[in-house]
């Protein structure tokens, strides 16, 4: 239960407890839980119809929120998962391999969170190393080679900051897909799904559409991150989440994002199979658009693209 659910909770509670005693004293008490159940309907719409920045990021960072390997079964068929960097290791916080999206064969490339405390361990908490990038970049070069549309799904609090991973090139290794991603002759459409963090995001971002999920977030720094460095407080992270401009529907007004994709109510996690069909429908779209473009034009719409981001008018 996040902060803003609780009044919603509450309602929850009361409901259970006329059920229980309805049962247990049989009694009719119909009448008010039927009261209490439109009550509740009434307010998860009016709340989730009006969350403010902190409280998508708070629901972009559930430990339930769907992940990459969640979606990929009900949006691509047969999935098949390439590993390693054919370098140092594979890197299990950053999965990709091959598949189909009605007949056309694919290349899917994401970060990966764990389900739980073991599994987050494993994947590094969504965080890659310099071989997560390594092994992105051969997966995209080789969709290139084979003429196969990319698709990235972004979720991280952004790329392992640790020494090893300093040690054996991370900054050296996102800075390339930066340049390898721009000059892609194929199409490229990335999304974010939960939270988008810094280069580690940006490592697989460069695309020719930009896609969010309504309560994911993307930015160069988290909230508590930015709040540390503005005012030496991260306990303002909320009101950093209010000014940094990290929503969806923020970055859709800034040219940042091409297109932001409606959530469920209460989000991602509530309904994934409806939520994936959406995402499949937004894909296939957006597909057959770039499918119409020649090489060269994608590469070109794509350096265009990001070489406008910032742009202001005075």
């Amino acid at each position: 239960m996040l902060d803003f659910e609780k009044p919603l909770f509450e309602i929850r509670n009361k409901i259970e407890s006329l059920k229980e005693s309805q049962e247990k004293n049989e009694v009719d008490l119909q009448e008010e839980i039927d009261m209490l159940e439109a009550s509740l309907e009434r307010e998860t719409k009016k709340v989730y119809t009006n969350l403010k920045p902190w409280d998508r990021v708070q629901i972009a960072r559930l430990q339930e929120r769907p992940t990459t390997l969640d979606y990929i079964p009900y949006i691509f068929d047969s999935f098949i998962e390439l590993h390693g960097d054919r370098n140092y290791r594979d890197d299990p916080a950053m999965i990709g391999g091959i598949g189909y999206l009605n007949g056309q064969a694919v290349t899917v490339v994401g970060q990966q969170r764990g389900k739980d405390t073991k599994d987050n361990i494993y994947r590094n908490f969504g965080m890659a190393h310099p071989e997560g990038y390594r092994k992105a970049l051969r997966l995209m070069k080789q969709a290139e080679k084979f003429n196969r549309p990319i698709f990235t799904f972004i979720d991280t609090k952004g790329a392992y900051p640790g020494k090893a991973a300093e040690e054996r090139g991370q900054s050296e290794s996102i800075a390339k897909n930066l340049i390898e991603m721009a000059s892609l002759t194929v199409p490229v459409i990335a999304i974010v799904i939960g939270e988008g963090g810094s280069g580690g995001a940006l490592g697989i971002g460069i695309s020719n559409k930009v896609l969010m999920l309504e309560n994911s977030t993307y930015s160069v720094i988290s909230p508590e991150g930015a709040a540390a460095l503005l005012w030496k407080d991260s306990n303002l992270a909320k009101i950093a989440a209010e000014t940094m401009k990290i929503t969806a529907n923020d970055l859709k007004g800034l040219n940042i994002v091409d297109e932001v994709i409606n959530e469920p109510l209460g989000g991602a996690h509530k309904d994934i199979e409806s939520q994936a069909s959406t995402i499949k429908e937004v894909f296939v779209k957006h597909l057959n658009e770039l499918n119409q473009k020649s090489g060269k034009d994608l590469a070109n719409d794509r350096f265009e693209k990001f070489r406008h981001i910032g742009s202001v008018v005075e």
